[in-house]
């Protein structure tokens, strides 16, 4: 396992943490002590393989990034990535559940801020309200669709609606038959 700093042009690839707190103490800009001397020991010896940035002044880093990588040309070219670490899925699964055609009956449950007049006062404010509803439709999104279109014919215009994608509405497939 290699580490390759770096601190604005300068950049190197050891083989060993005394190499690279070596490294470290030649840059007048960082200021090596001991707390930072461990805490940079305690990350090349965890298994973590993403890379680490310590803070030398405000919005001002250098990195450390464990690598499997011999030279630097090859660090460069990327030929000695980490299989370890697992890439990133582009479409969240609840995101592919939400667009996933089903015909059929959903229950769905919205979140929303609603206006409501507050007597006496002759005032507007807006109250957290649930609406729970089963909806014929084709997928998630589709039934979030019908629930919003009702509710906007019902309620007044200001009422806030969140996002289909968020953590205020929820859904869940009944089947073809509603029971």
């Amino acid at each position: 396992m290699n580490l390759y700093l770096r601190y604005f042009d300068h950049e190197t690839l050891v083989s060993s943490v005394d190499e690279a707190i070596d490294f470290l103490r030649d840059i007048d800009e960082v200021s090596m002590n001991p707390v930072l001397e461990a805490d940079i020991r305690e990350y090349v010896a965890s298994d973590v393989f993403y890379p680490k940035r310590y803070k030398v002044r405000p919005r001002v880093y250098f990195i450390i990034i464990k690598t499997e990588a011999e030279t630097m040309q090859d660090f460069k070219e990327k030929k000695a990535v980490h299989v370890g670490v697992q890439p990133i899925p582009k479409v969240a699964p609840a995101l592919v559940r939400l667009n996933e055609i089903r015909q059929g009956w959903y229950e769905g449950a919205i979140d929303f801020k609603r206006v409501l007049l507050v007597p006496g006062t002759g005032k507007f404010q807006y109250r957290d309200t649930q609406f729970v509803a089963d909806v014929k439709a084709e997928s998630g999104i589709d039934c979030y669709n019908r629930i919003v279109d009702y509710l906007r014919e019902r309620v007044d215009a200001r009422s806030q609606f969140p996002s289909a994608k968020g953590k205020n509405f929820k859904f869940r497939y009944l089947g073809m038959a509603k029971s």
